[in-house]
């Protein structure tokens, strides 16, 4: 115990530093490097020393980091807060011209563009169940859907 004690005062700094460099929110960081020297303490008999002890502890705590922000991503998701491109969709969709116009650009796109766009608007599937469709990683599917976004909205700019 005193020796992980060492350790953590050792490389406490450079831990917390380098997850405030990350995250810019002082309270996050703090919570994030004790975090890390949790995990660490509990994992510390798997570390084999192939790596310095400051690079085996920013890795645990990049990754504790990326874990809590994709979870209050997720949660924000979830809260039905829109991202700015949906609501320019949203907002397109409320008039007819407007909707026609988006269904023109739909219906004049390449597969797969045309069907991911559908199937996240008109069917309401998240992105890792239209992942699960085509047999690819929910990050393809978050980039196709991107791509189909901004070529309906530059098509009906065009008009």
């Amino acid at each position: 115990m005193k020796e992980f004690e060492k350790i953590y005062d050792q490389y406490f700094r450079e831990v917390y530093a380098f997850i405030l460099s990350l995250s810019r929110d002082e309270k996050l960081a703090e919570e994030i490097t004790q975090e890390t020297f949790f995990k660490a303490l509990k994992s510390m008999n798997s570390f084999q020393g192939h790596s310095k002890m400051n690079v085996w502890l920013c890795q645990i705590a990049k990754n504790t980091y990326f874990t809590h922000y994709s979870k209050q991503k997720r949660y924000v998701t979830e809260e039905g807060k829109d991202q700015p491109g949906d609501l320019i969709l949203e907002k397109l969709m409320e008039s007819k011209e407007a909707a026609f116009l988006v269904h023109k650009a739909l219906h004049s796109m390449a597969d797969p563009y045309k069907e991911v766009f559908t199937l996240r608007i008109f069917g309401e599937l998240s992105f890792r169940e239209i992942s699960e469709l085509f047999g690819k990683t929910e990050s393809w599917a978050r980039v196709t859907f991107y791509r189909a976004k901004q070529k309906i909205q530059d098509v009906v700019k065009e008009e």
